[in-house]
């Protein structure tokens, strides 16, 4: 048995093939998407993953440094960073083997780093020997051991170890990072390629509602235009659907049917015919009903004039013989006054509207001579302004140039203090050195060589931090610069435009004071015509109304005879057409 397919399982079709597509795109989206998070949370691994290791060599830097600050002084405060140095690369090491818990070969390399530096044959190990060397013994014998190349050979060994397992999680980030970008790529050509799908199946079942569905409907449409605008001769052609469109198809043709047969009998009724039927198809067929009524109606109300129609007729004949003869004779004498009347008065209005006219004219010139006045003083004013601008916007682009060349001088200054902090950290480790080569004596003079050395580190990152804010400040100046000069260019440019404005105004002015003058003159002009057509008038009004009066009562018998005459004629022959 064959589906039928109604106009809503159509659409629904169109539409539902689209909605697949586009979950199938969005299922693909999302896949890619969790694909890039967990490559996101990977890259926030490795970081955390190197920024240990890095932590690790930096905590070994410093253990070494507090080692030889201990062994050149023999004071204790110099094991502090390096008992610290322990607890810190303690803590990486822990964290490490937490982030790398899932990564066997990274498990193996810990195991290989934490005796290299925690060992009985490890770093620390090693710089504790020293230590003791240097508390038990003498300077002498801790600088002998800190000579050999053992403790270098453990250091390479580590920082060997260190750069294996960085180069293992840069690659492994780099693997995760391109089956990213494969999953990122088939995405994107999931998408491009759905979005074609679902477009072409979208415009296939556009197409196929529009051929199937919006047609029909436009053809009906059509129909139901002519049908509202009295057009009956349609025709609607049945299409053989059994869907919606084809049930309203063929109620249109019954529509259309009723209403020919409606007209019929109604342009029977109009050619006087009143023995036509209607007959209902319902009884909720209200026009049927209604045709029907007024059809019975109309028979008994034509009976009854076609008797009243033929009295009156015969009465109405003779009361018009009579009332012409009356009316004829003053009528004649009436129309020449009111013509004479009529045209009087139009030629007075005339006279009156040009007086309006005029005044309204005048009174908008002397309006205007002001304005334009105004206009030329506003214009002038706005030019002075504008010069004021120009001359406010050169004094800030120099102002501006003096500081740019300032700030420069100061960068200047800024790589002297930097160059000389360079000079101090150099000059404090060589006198670092040569504390350290004349033993106890030179103990003070290293102290000092520390504290001029963290002073000139001081020094540079402060001149770094000045030359960062200097060098947004040469920007911003730079800036600056070039705004002012735009401004300083729109000004100009502005002021000359104003001027040209001004001597237009100027010219303006000049020949709305000539075009003022000129209307008051022609305003008292048709003042005087006006007043002497004011005067004609009423005279020919006061003739026109005795006319009238001769003629009124004529005029109004005469039409009421003619009004009844035709009232009666026109009766008579209206029954006389209706046949019952």
């Amino acid at each position: 048995m064959k589906m039928k397919w109604n106009v809503g399982m159509k659409i629904g079709a169109g539409f539902g093939l689209a909605l697949v597509i586009l979950l199938a795109i969005g299922s693909v989206s999302y896949k890619s998407t969790v694909k890039l998070t967990d490559t996101a949370e990977w890259v926030a691994h490795t970081h955390l993953v190197l920024e240990n290791l890095e932590s690790v060599l930096s905590a070994m830097k410093d253990a070494e440094t507090g080692q030889r600050g201990y062994i050149i002084t023999g004071e204790e405060r110099y094991l502090e960073p390096f008992h610290a140095a322990q607890k810190i690369i303690d803590q990486k090491i822990k964290a490490l083997k937490d982030l790398t818990k899932d990564n066997p070969s990274q498990q193996r390399s810990l195991d290989i780093l934490e005796p290299l530096i925690k060992g009985k044959d490890g770093k620390f190990a090693e710089m504790q020997v020293i230590i003791e060397l240097r508390k038990t013994k003498s300077f002498e014998e801790a600088q002998k051991e800190v000579l050999t190349d053992k403790g270098k050979k453990i250091m390479d060994e580590i920082r060997k170890v260190v750069a294996g397992m960085e180069s293992e999680e840069t690659a492994l980030l780099k693997t995760r990072s391109d089956d990213a970008m494969a999953a990122a790529q088939s995405a994107r050509l999931a998408i491009i390629f759905g979005t074609l799908s679902a477009f072409v199946i979208l415009a296939v079942a556009g197409f196929v509602i529009t051929r199937n569905i919006a047609r029909p409907l436009e053809g009906l449409t059509a129909i139901a235009e002519r049908i509202t605008v009295g057009d009956l001769s349609v025709e609607v052609s049945a299409n053989g659907r059994s869907d919606e469109v084809g049930v309203l198809n063929r109620t249109f043709e019954r529509m259309a049917q009723s209403l020919r047969a409606m007209a019929g009998a109604a342009e029977q009724i109009a050619a006087g015919d009143l023995r036509s039927t209607v007959k209902p198809h319902s009884p909720n067929d209200v026009l049927g009903n209604a045709f029907a009524r007024m059809t019975e109606n109309l028979r008994a109300q034509t009976r009854g004039m076609v008797e009243s129609a033929s009295v009156l007729g015969s009465a109405a004949s003779e009361i018009v013989a009579s009332t012409t003869q009356l009316s004829s004779s003053a009528t004649e004498s009436a129309t020449a006054v009111s013509q004479t009347t009529t045209t009087v008065e139009e030629v007075r209005q005339t006279a009156q509207l040009v007086n309006q006219k005029a005044k309204a004219v005048a009174e908008n010139a002397q309006k205007a001579a002001q304005i334009s006045q105004s206009g030329r003083k506003s214009t002038e004013e706005a030019a002075a302004g504008m010069n004021r601008i120009r001359q406010q916007m050169e004094a800030i682009a120099t102002s501006m140039v003096r500081l740019s060349e300032q700030s420069q001088t100061i960068g200047q200054i800024i790589a002297t203090v930097e160059d000389l902090a360079a000079q101090s950290n150099l000059l404090a480790v060589n006198a670092a050195i040569e504390a350290a080569r004349a033993g106890e004596h030179g103990k003070g003079f290293g102290v000092v060589a520390q504290e001029v050395k963290s002073l000139a580190e001081q020094s540079r990152q402060a001149t770094n931090q000045v030359r960062t804010i200097l060098t947004d400040i040469q920007k911003a100046t730079t800036a600056a610069v070039m705004a002012t000069e735009q401004g300083s260019k729109a000004v100009e440019a502005g002021e000359k435009q104003t001027g040209a404005s001004g001597e237009s105004i100027q010219i303006l002015a000049g020949s709305v004071t000539e075009a003022a003058q000129s209307a008051t003159q022609i305003a008292a002009s048709t003042q005087q015509q006006l007043v002497g057509m004011d005067q004609v008038g009423v005279a020919m009004e006061n003739i026109k109304q005795a006319s009238t009066q001769n003629v009124a009562s004529a005029k109004q018998l005469e039409t009421a005879a003619r009004n009844l005459n035709e009232l009666g004629q026109r009766l008579k022959q209206m029954v006389e057409g209706y046949k019952v």
